[in-house]
C-alpha cells in the first residue's frame, strides 16, 4: 500500500501494509520514503559517535547490531544460513500464542532493542527503516527515551525506577520503507527503547538531532574539541559538498578512505570553497587541526582560517560579519595532518576554513576551552527544527549524502 497523508508526525507521510514479494532488478526500486523535515540533521545513533545496541529480547533470524550500520541495508536475494534467509537489520522470530485455541499473539506482545546514543542530545525525527523487510515487518512501532548518567547495564536501562519518555507511541509502520517520525521533545536523551509489535524485522535506526554534549565532563576535561560533532559541533553551511559532505570534517578519529571526508567538485572558475562550522560555545582557541588524510591527488591546495565571535551580534551568515583571519592561505600537503598553534588566545562562536581553490579536507579539530558564557549556553535550549536550514550536516543520513 502506498504512503497516507498523515502518521500523526506534523504531516509526515504514513506508510502502511506490506511492500510487493522482490521480483528481481534494483531491490530498491519500489522502496517507499519521503522527504523528512530533520534528516539534514546529524544521526545520533550513528555507530560512529559510538552508538550501539546495547541488548534485544530477541535476535533469532538477524543481529540486533545491524540497526546502527551507517550503509543503507543491502539485500541479496540468494543469502540464506541455517536458520533460514540472511537479512541486514534486526530480525525476530514469529511470535505464537499461548495455546492451540489461542495461536495468535496477544495484542501487547513486543520485541524491543535498547540503543545507546553515540552522541547524547535533543531528538528532532526518529526513521524506523524496514527496507527489504517486506513482509515480515512489524505490524507498529513505539520508541521511547531516557536520560541516565554514566554507562548504565541493560538490568539498570530496564529498572523500575527509569522514566522513558515516549516519542514514538505505538504507530502502524510499512514494511519496506523509510517510516519517519517528527518528536518534539525539549529533553536530552542518552538511551532509546524501540519496541516492534508483535515481531518482525526493521532495518536499520535513524535518530536525527542536536548534540548536547555533557557539561560536567567537558568542564572535566578543559581543552577539547570545539568543532567535533559528538561535542556539539557542527558546519552551519558550505560553498560545495559534491562528493561528500562537510559534517564527515568532524566526525571522531581520522578518516579511513576518501569518502570520509568533506570533498568539493573540480572548480572550472576563479573561485574557492569554504565551510562554517558553529562551535561548541563561545571559546578560547588555542590550536588548530587540518587534516587531509587519504586525500593525495585532490588534497585542497591551500586552506586560510578566519574566526568569529556571534556572541556580540554578529550574524555568521552576514556579509558584513566581521571575521577576523587566525591563519592566513597556508600550503596544505597531501595526506597529511597540518597543526598550527594560534596567538593572541582568539575568542570565537564559529570558524570558517576557506580553501583554495577546491578539493577534500578530510578532517578539522579546533581546540580550545569554553568561557563562562560559553559553559552556560550548553544548558540553554535549541532552535525549533523549522528554524534549521539542511546545511552541511546532512552528510551523516543513511544514504551516506
Amino acid at each position: 500500500m502506498t504512503g497516507t497523508p498523515d502518521n500523526g508526525s506534523g504531516g509526515i507521510p504514513a506508510f502502511i501494509g506490506g511492500a510487493a514479494p522482490y521480483a528481481g532488478g534494483d531491490p530498491y526500486a519500489d522502496y517507499r520514503s519521503a522527504n523528512l523535515p530533520f534528516t539534514h540533521l546529524p544521526d545520533l545513533a550513528d555507530r560512529r559517535l559510538g552508538g550501539s545496541v546495547v541488548a534485544a529480547n530477541d535476535e533469532f533470524f538477524a543481529d540486533r547490531e545491524n540497526l546502527l550500520t551507517p550503509a543503507p541495508a543491502h539485500f541479496d536475494p540468494h543469502l540464506f544460513g541455517h536458520k533460514g534467509k540472511i537479512m541486514d537489520g534486526w530480525e525476530t522470530r514469529r511470535r505464537r500464542g499461548a495455546d492451540a485455541a489461542h495461536p495468535h499473539p496477544a495484542d501487547g506482545d513486543h520485541d524491543w532493542a535498547l540503543i545507546r546514543l553515540g552522541a547524547p542530545g535533543v531528538i528532532r525525527g526518529v526513521v524506523v527503516d524496514t527496507a527489504h523487510f517486506r513482509g515480515n515487518h512489524p505490524q507498529s512501532v513505539s520508541v521511547e527515551a531516557a536520560c541516565l548518567p554514566g554507562t548504565p547495564s541493560p538490568g539498570e536501562l530496564l529498572a523500575d525506577g527509569v522514566t522513558w519518555t515516549v516519542l514514538v507511541p505505538r504507530t502502524p509502520v510499512g514494511g519496506h520503507a523509510a517510516n519517519g517520525f517528527a518528536v518534539h521533545a525539549q529533553e536530552r536523551f542518552t538511551h532509546l527503547r524501540l519496541c516492534q509489535y508483535p515481531d518482525g524485522g526493521i532495518a536499520r535506526l535513524r535518530v536525527h538531532g542536536e548534540v548536547r554534549p555533557d557539561p560536567a565532563w567537558l568542564a572535566a576535561v578543559g581543552t577539547f574539541d570545539l568543532a567535533a560533532l559528538e561535542n556539539g559541533g557542527r558546519p552551519e553551511d558550505a560553498s560545495d559538498r559534491f562528493y561528500s559532505p562537510p559534517l564527515n570534517s568532524v566526525l571522531p578519529g581520522r578518516s579511513q578512505k576518501m569518502d570520509d571526508g568533506w570533498e568539493t567538485r573540480r572548480r572550472r572558475d576563479e573561485g574557492h570553497d569554504w565551510v562554517r562550522y558553529r562551535l561548541t560555545g563561545q571559546a578560547v582557541l588555542r590550536a588548530l587541526e587540518i587534516d587531509t588524510g587519504c586525500y593525495k591527488g585532490n588534497a585542497a591546495g591551500w586552506a586560510e582560517v578566519s574566526v568569529l565571535d556571534a556572541a556580540t551580534g554578529a550574524d555568521p551568515a552576514g556579509p558584513a560579519a566581521g571575521w577576523t583571519v587566525v591563519l592566513p592561505r597556508t600550503r596544505l600537503q597531501p595526506d597529511t595532518v597540518h597543526r598550527f598553534p594560534l596567538e593572541g588566545a582568539p575568542v570565537a562562536t564559529h570558524v570558517r576554513v576557506d580553501i583554495h581553490p577546491d578539493g577534500g579536507v578530510a578532517r578539522l579539530r579546533v581546540h580550545g576551552s569554553l568561557t563562562e558564557a560559553g559553559a552556560r549556553s550548553l544548558d540553554a535550549p535549541g532552535p525549533d527544527i523549522r528554524s534549521l536550514g539542511t546545511d552541511g550536516a546532512r552528510g551523516l543520513r543513511a544514504d551516506g549524502s
